[in-house]
């Protein structure tokens, strides 16, 4: 008999285990990712999440007030997102978080020129770590399902060119600076993790 390779199963829970946690737990505005999006008492620009993934980000900032629109162009990502959303909306406890995520399918370097929005979020698939987080069962799932994502560069163009106040490249801390783009405007650094800040000039 052939041994086929299952395909894998990939399940998006905004209520359970660390991403639930974390939604009870740190709605703080002052975390690394809401201080690279401008969010502070009084600033709640809409953001779009140009590589939805998980969500996780995305979830995070609708938690602090955001209007959040997730782009994913992976149908089975779409798909396992659109089911982990209709779940966490029937739960009265994020129910009104849910409400300000808008989820469209297809793929972000077209779709952004159609759309607007004060910040793009742009996280591509980072190459594989060997340890730490990357080696969870999820991320694993999420991997095989979308591949890498060389094509990030024309998207940080692309989003460069539809946000109107800054775009937020979130970035191993480690790596190096994205090829072909001019120097951020900022850096907010954490342990394994930094957003490279590109400010949009108003001239």
């Amino acid at each position: 008999m052939m041994d086929l390779q299952a395909a894998p199963v990939l399940v998006c829970d905004f209520l359970g285990g660390a991403v639930g946690h974390r939604f009870r737990t740190e709605g703080a505005r002052g975390n690394a990712l809401a201080r690279a999006c401008g969010i502070a008492k009084g600033a709640l620009p809409s953001v779009i999440d140009a590589t939805a993934g998980l969500a996780r980000d995305a979830f995070m900032l609708a938690g602090l007030g955001v209007q959040v629109t997730l782009i994913e162009r992976s149908p089975a990502v779409h798909a396992a997102l659109t089911s982990g959303l209709a779940a966490a909306r029937a739960d009265p406890s994020a129910a009104q978080v849910v409400g300000r995520m808008t989820l469209l399918q297809g793929d972000s370097r077209r779709l952004l020129g159609e759309l607007s929005a004060d910040v793009v979020l742009v996280d591509p698939m980072h190459p594989p770590r060997g340890n730490t987080a990357l080696v969870k069962q999820e991320m694993r799932s999420l991997r095989a399902l979308v591949g890498d994502d060389p094509d990030a560069q024309d998207l940080m163009h692309a989003a460069l060119a539809c946000a109107k106040k800054r775009v937020v490249l979130k970035w191993p801390v480690r790596a190096p600076p994205m090829a072909g783009l001019r120097a951020p405007s900022h850096q907010i650094v954490g342990k394994t993790t930094r957003y490279d800040v590109f400010i949009i000039s108003s001239s």
